[in-house]
């Protein structure tokens, strides 16, 4: 009895997953344009709306070209494409092409889950002539290619230069310190009533960068535990946040948990003067803002090289696909053919095609533009970045949000939190011994 509901609960999720998926076409296979067999592929995705609008156009694209395959797409926002996932994982009904994060991509792998993309490079269904091996690498684990980068992505601090000017302060971002950052966010809130910046979530970026800043890591080299021995990084940080708090400079976690998507973002609503964020992101936020937006480095980004080239996303292919090639010419169709990517124009990161974005960049708007030229910028001063999140990542995140939530509340006090993550991540990490 209890396995029937947990596969009614399962099979509910997989209902709500795909009620945002299209298609126009019948669901039968069988013999299609030209003796081709018809085929029917599952494209899944997370994004807000103009992503959701520019894919559908690149799947257009796909079908016309290939017009023996159909394509569902099923797509929703970042948390809710994580919660439909799982279940669909767990019966063994993935879609055929999974758009998969670097913070997930080890769990799925090591589950068994995801397919190795390696002979479909090899033998050229997935082209690499225009592609840097270093790019393609960002999906490889333990010798296996389980997902292939869709671009590149650095941090970044996104600003409105209007809200900035109000108040006139200028951002020197080659060299600007954490301490000049606070005293930013904290005249912007005294000159314009506004935030001075986006909550900072410390999982998967804002702290573990901090740490690199430090010259520290998040994780472990093997992933058994934390990379940093002194908690007083910990606590340094999250006393920042208190008094970025305090000063109603910072939103507190219940006021950034209304941001659902793009639209309810602080710099569009015009709610704030600072946003960290990924590269990719500017366009989509210079689009919807109001007034003039500018990327900048993050701030201490210079010593410690503590900058990467981040990849944006991974498209994979699950084990449990029956149209593992097909999906595998979708991949090669979105990252290497150049009308496609005027599409796209680098949403997903700065292509990794070197034909593409020498292609399309003469094409791109003022705005996308600036992406472009923000990663060539920042890539002069990067370091390697950060291996795959260890097994037991998502639950040590899950913790870490947690704990920033109880310090920011004033429930705990970060010297508490310290010594909780570190109690907790050591756990959950030497599982991986």
């Amino acid at each position: 009895m209890r396995k029937f509901g947990l596969s009614l609960v399962s099979l509910l999720l997989l209902l709500s997953f795909t009620a945002c998926s299209t298609s126009s076409e019948e669901d039968t296979e069988g013999s299609g344009v030209n003796g081709n067999k018809k085929v029917t592929l599952r494209v899944a995705w997370w994004g807000g709306q103009p992503r959701h609008d520019y894919t559908m156009k690149v799947i257009e694209m796909y079908k016309k070209k290939n017009p023996n395959v159909k394509i569902v797409a099923e797509y929703a926002n970042w948390d809710d494409y994580w919660k439909k996932l799982a279940p669909m994982a767990a019966a063994s009904q993935l879609p055929d092409v999974i758009q998969m994060d670097t913070a997930y991509l080890f769990q799925y792998g090591k589950k068994d889950l995801l397919e190795d993309l390696t002979p479909y490079l090899e033998d050229g269904t997935i082209g690499t002539s225009s592609i840097d091996e270093y790019a393609i690498s960002g999906g490889l684990m333990t010798e296996n290619l389980y997902g292939f980068t869709l671009g590149s992505n650095v941090l970044t601090v996104i600003t409105n230069d209007d809200m900035l000017d109000e108040t006139g302060i200028k951002v020197e971002d080659e060299n600007w310190t954490w301490n000049e950052f606070e005293k930013i966010a904290l005249d912007i809130q005294k000159g314009t009533g506004e935030y001075g910046t986006n909550g900072m979530n410390p999982a998967h970026v804002f702290f573990p960068y901090y740490l690199r800043t430090q010259g520290e890591r998040f994780y472990n080299e093997d992933g058994t535990g934390l990379g940093y021995s002194d908690d007083q990084l910990f606590i340094d940080y999250f006393k920042r946040q208190l008094r970025l708090v305090d000063a109603n400079a910072f939103p507190t976690p219940d006021v950034e948990a209304h941001v659902k998507g793009l639209e309810d973002e602080f710099i569009v609503t015009g709610d704030s003067a600072m946003t960290w964020n990924w590269s990719n992101q500017f366009s989509a936020f210079a689009e919807s803002a109001q007034g003039s937006l500018s990327l900048n480095l993050p701030p201490e980004q210079a010593k410690e090289k503590a900058l990467f080239l981040r990849p944006s996303m991974f498209f994979s292919i699950p084990k449990s696909s029956k149209q593992k090639e097909e999906a595998a010419k979708f991949i090669d169709f979105f990252v290497n053919n150049v009308e496609a990517n005027k599409l796209i124009k680098g949403d997903r990161g700065v292509p990794v095609s070197s034909k593409v974005v020498k292609a399309i960049k003469p094409e791109l708007a003022e705005e996308e533009s600036k992406i472009f030229d923000y990663v060539e910028k920042a890539s002069r001063n990067v370091s390697v970045s950060d291996p795959p999140d260890p097994l037991g990542s998502a639950e040590v995140m899950k913790v870490l949000q947690d704990v920033s939530e109880q310090i920011l509340f004033k429930k705990i006090t970060p010297e508490d939190g310290a010594r909780f993550i570190r109690d907790q991540a050591e756990k959950i990490l030497g599982m991986n011994k």
